[in-house]
């Protein structure tokens, strides 16, 4: 049996580059990284890293990267003071793993 040769990829035709479009769905409002994972077709962890790139970029001016922080599901516990924005694994209080994702907008961008 001969393999078929695969046809190439062909790139998606933006008219605008990843963080624009991260940062305009931002704008209109909160949103996790898995829905923007969606809007924007790549994948959650290249949002994450896109987003600590934003959130480097926005600080630089009269703009913020807000983030509305993970919930544990089980307990209740929220994750206040984590400086990561990914979703944390694990809940340090009840040890839950069902975590509510954190959720990011833009404050001060209209």
């Amino acid at each position: 049996m001969k393999n078929k040769p695969k046809e190439p990829s062909i790139p998606l035709d933006r008219q605008e580059t990843v963080r624009q479009k991260i940062i305009s769905l931002l704008s209109e409002g909160t949103h996790s990284a898995k829905e923007l994972s969606g809007a924007v077709r790549v994948g959650e962890k290249e949002v994450y890293e896109h987003l600590e790139h934003i959130q480097k970029t926005l600080a630089k001016g009269d703009h913020k990267l807000t983030v509305i922080p993970a919930e544990c599901r089980k307990c209740g516990f929220v994750f206040a003071k984590r400086e990561k924005l990914k979703k944390p694994g694990r809940c340090p209080m009840c040890r839950g793993e069902s975590i509510e994702e954190p959720l990011f907008g833009i404050e001060g961008l209209k």
